[in-house]
């Protein structure tokens, strides 16, 4: 009976928490909707958050990324992603579904085992591939070299929580057309704040990490890209290469324009547990 009693205790709870998840993600999408999708700020066609929507990323960046595309073409739909982890909740898992190819680094092991299981068949098809390392500025490009990434490459997607700043700074002969980086969205647009670089840095878990989007927006002023968009969340800020962006996007390109505040409240996963396996296109 004991037994009997604790069994339909813990079964009770777990319901609980199960009903406590989707009332949450209820109630974030029903915010979406009412107060950022519907809000007058976010009507521009130009405006990036409109066209956010998940598959494979953690928040709305797929569809970020694909409006991006849209607006300016791909040429060897080739990308990088530095921050892996196990590939299922990437800026570029959905690319890979689109028929792009690319490259994975990341610095945990266990991580790249997981990739390796997961993403067997893109990898044995040549699409993609993955590398266990740690990045850092003086390390970026020999691995670009070794794994022969295009020098204008499509898409360069940084998440290592920490150094994310120096690693692009260092990025000198790549030039790729779409940048997606982590921004610290505790500091306000006019706020200049960078973490000191170490490369030993291990995330954490606080607001210790990245730089503010206005020492972004500056580095990326520096570099040649324009900022074009952040997401929801306060999460990502979006780059596009200055002779790219014409007038396609919304301007002025500063932070003071696109910034987003923290809404980490909203992250949600829509839909079963991710996963992937072997895939036809028909």
């Amino acid at each position: 009976m004991q037994f009997s009693f604790k069994f339909k205790k813990r079964i009770g709870i777990e319901e609980l928490q199960k009903n406590t998840r989707q009332l949450i993600e209820i109630l974030a999408e029903e915010y979406v909707e009412r107060h950022l999708r519907q809000n007058p700020k976010y009507q521009n066609p130009k405006k990036l958050n409109r066209f956010e929507y998940q598959v494979f990323s953690q928040n709305g960046e797929d569809g970020i990324i694909e409006e991006i595309f849209k607006r300016i073409g791909t040429t060897n739909q080739f990308f990088v992603e530095f921050g892996a982890a196990n590939g299922l909740w990437n800026n570029t898992t959905l690319l890979l579904v689109k028929g792009w190819r690319g490259l994975w680094i990341e610095g945990e092991a266990k991580w790249v085992e997981e990739i390796k299981a997961k993403f067997a068949g893109v990898i044995k098809a040549r699409k993609l591939q993955a590398v266990e390392s740690r990045v850092t500025p003086e390390n970026i490009e020999k691995l670009f070299r070794a794994k022969r990434v295009p020098q204008e490459l499509d898409l360069l997607s940084i998440d290592i929580d920490g150094n994310d700043y120096w690693v692009w700074a260092g990025l000198k002969n790549y030039r790729p057309r779409a940048v997606v980086i982590e921004y610290n969205s505790l500091f306000r647009p006019d706020t200049k704040w960078v973490m000191k670089y170490n490369p030993q840095h291990r995330w954490n878990q606080t607001c210790y990490a990245g730089a503010s989007l206005k020492s972004l927006e500056l580095l990326g002023a520096q570099k040649g890209y324009k900022l074009v968009g952040c997401d929801f969340l306060g999460v990502n800020a979006f780059f596009v290469r200055q002779d790219l962006v014409k007038n396609k996007f919304l301007k002025p390109y500063t932070a003071a324009n696109h910034y987003e505040p923290p809404r980490f409240f909203l992250s949600r996963s829509i839909g079963h547990p991710r996963d992937f396996g072997d895939f036809e296109v028909k």
